[in-house]
């Protein structure tokens, strides 16, 4: 089995290879979770189409001046190895050739684009411990409504450090990456972070009011953290180099700190209170319309990318409140996804069609919607449409019965053991795939040929 999938993935990316042009055309090789992810030199050379054509391809993008692949997970890093050797290239490598690749990206990248790629590598590299706390904190709670006393014994209160022991610091770490992403000392930005969520703080009366360890949460360290490596590139430019090491940190630490205390914490308290009033409030209030709303844009912010922009939004409603109500009824347009493909399935005549959505269909309903989007309903249109609709009928469920997720980083079905109400989670997870399945019937599709 281990050699077939082998030869498989070296198949698929000898196709890919002879496509694109073979190495001379080919700047670098990556990959993510889902994408093979090439810089190309000369993309005029063949077309998207052809790569569409290869079996196990999902749907191919251009992006930020890459060529991206769709493959699935699993898949992804096998024909990448493969690819990496037969064009000599090791993964992440990039030749003299890059700064043509930089040049595209260069003309393609604006203010905004650039910010939202900053907020993603932020928060991202913290998904893995987001999950792994995320469920042992909902294993937790699980146990503690079937055994009494389970929080106050020995294994309950343990599980409830580790379950709590990101969240406990997610200040630090995206201290630590915020200051890493713009481009200043990692560990100054960490250090900031936990200074401003010292619990000394509220020791300090400061106009006759007590300081707030935190206030502000990740949003105000965001925002130190960019004014501090800002500072520290300046004062690096007038500072001997002798008396860098001593006096860059220094000033960097004490004039953020100032700043942080007098105008960022306070600023980012209101921001944060606003976000957290205004989602509840909106949620609360409009009820089932917002949740239909929400829920049916979010197809479309994913694909302009503007979706990485809500990631600090949830951190900072797990924060302020221990859950975030939002991610819920965002997560059903992934699940209007797997309705609407369903009933691709159900009507194309097209065998590889059906192949392409029975392969991707598994872990659509584990939350990864990629190579359906892109490699289902995007290329046919119509069903998009009715994926966004599904999305929004579960959407509607999940803000009538206002459920919330106690941590971040995953999608679906699996999301529901992380909600404070599973079973009503999975109710909308249902309506959504009917929706989605009703409404991309009644639209209908053009089958391509075979």
């Amino acid at each position: 089995m281990a050699d077939k999938s082998k030869n498989q993935a070296y198949e698929i990316a000898l196709q890919i290879y002879n496509i694109v042009g073979e190495k001379e055309n080919v700047i670098s090789v990556s990959h993510c979770m889902t994408r093979l992810r090439l810089g190309i030199k000369d993309t005029s050379i063949f077309s998207q189409d052809e790569l569409k054509k290869i079996e196990g391809v999902m749907g191919v993008v251009e992006q930020e001046g890459q060529l991206q692949i769709i493959l699935g997970p699993g898949r992804v890093n096998k024909v990448c190895e493969e690819f990496s050797k037969l064009t000599g290239k090791k993964v992440g490598e990039v030749d003299t050739a890059s700064d043509l690749r930089s040049e595209i990206k260069q003309k393609n990248q604006t203010p905004f684009k650039l910010l939202l790629k900053q907020v993603a590598n932020i928060f991202i590299p913290l998904i893995p411990a987001f999950i792994g706390c995320g469920l042992v904190l909902a294993l937790s709670n699980l146990l503690g409504k079937f055994v009494d006393g389970w929080s106050a014994t020995t294994i309950g209160m343990l599980m409830a450090v580790v379950g709590n022991g990101v969240f406990g610091v997610i200040n630090v770490l995206v201290g630590v990456n915020a200051s890493k992403e713009f481009g200043g000392s990692p560990m100054i930005g960490g250090t900031l972070a936990a200074i401003m969520s010292s619990a000394a703080l509220s020791d300090i009366v400061l106009f006759g009011n007590n300081l707030v360890p935190g206030r502000g949460g990740v949003l105000a360290v965001l925002a130190v953290c960019a004014l501090a490596c800002f500072l520290e590139k300046k004062i690096r430019k007038i500072v001997p180099e002798t008396l860098d090491l001593f006096i860059t940190p220094l000033l960097v630490i004490l004039l953020s700190i100032i700043v942080a205390i007098f105008v960022i914490q306070p600023v980012g308290g209101f921001i944060a209170d606003s976000i957290g009033v205004a989602t509840t409030v909106a949620i609360e209030k409009g009820g089932a319309f917002t949740g239909f709303l929400l829920g049916g844009l979010f197809l479309p912010l994913v694909m302009t990318g503007l979706h990485h922009g809500l990631t600090p939004i949830h951190a900072q409603l797990i924060e302020s409140f221990g859950m975030t109500t939002l991610l819920p009824i965002l997560a059903m347009a992934g699940a209007g996804q797997v309705g609407a493909s369903f009933a691709i399935y159900m009507k194309t005549k097209n065998a590889r069609l059906k192949k392409t959505i029975m392969s991707a269909l598994p872990i659509g309903v584990l939350g990864i919607g990629e190579p359906l989007i892109y490699g289902v309903t995007l290329p046919l249109g119509k069903p998009f449409l009715g994926a966004a609709i599904g999305g929004a009928c579960g959407g509607a469920v999940i803000a009538i019965f206002k459920v919330g997720a106690i941590a971040m980083g995953v999608s679906g079905i699996p999301l529901a053991i992380l909600t404070n109400l599973p079973m009503q989670y999975l109710l909308g997870i249902a309506a959504a795939y009917i929706g989605g399945f009703i409404a991309t019937n009644l639209l209908g599709f053009e089958d391509p040929a075979e």
